[in-house]
């Protein structure tokens, strides 16, 4: 019985660390659990995808974003809009790197960056300085 509840221990503990390197939301913490980060105020989930909400309309946020992304020599390569909603692709030598604008009001956006490099590993300094950069260019805007 003994090696049986150690097994499940072990098996258990398995999963769950599993879980967590997959940036797996069934942990139940993904949109919940957020950390401060430390570059002009972007946040972060429990699964390292950097946000950001600003204000300003969405239309402007994706101009800026569009802008960034050239000084930063990425390429776009897919673009999908759906209501209130505006989700890029785009793909760098090592990173896959997914973008969604979402429409808060008609003044306010929220900005998500996940950039992953692999199966298990997220590149936050590269999600961080696309909404810097992105933000930068509203700025100058004004």
């Amino acid at each position: 019985m003994a090696n049986l509840v150690k097994s499940f221990f072990k098996l258990s503990t398995l999963l769950c660390l599993v879980l967590a390197l997959s940036g797996c939301a069934l942990m139940g913490f993904a949109g919940a659990a957020a950390v401060s980060g430390s570059a002009a105020g972007v946040n972060y989930t429990f699964t390292n995808v950097a946000y950001k909400t600003i204000s300003y309309p969405v239309a402007d946020v994706e101009a800026a974003l569009n802008k960034a992304l050239r000084k930063m020599d990425i390429k776009k390569m897919e673009r999908t809009v759906e209501e209130g909603k505006i989700s890029v692709t785009v793909v760098t030598r090592h990173l896959d790197i997914y973008i969604d604008l979402e429409k808060v009001t008609p003044t306010v956006t929220s900005i998500e960056v996940n950039a992953k490099k692999g199966v298990f590993f997220k590149d936050k300094a590269t999600a961080t300085e696309i909404i810097v950069q992105t933000e930068k260019n509203l700025e100058v805007k004004k």
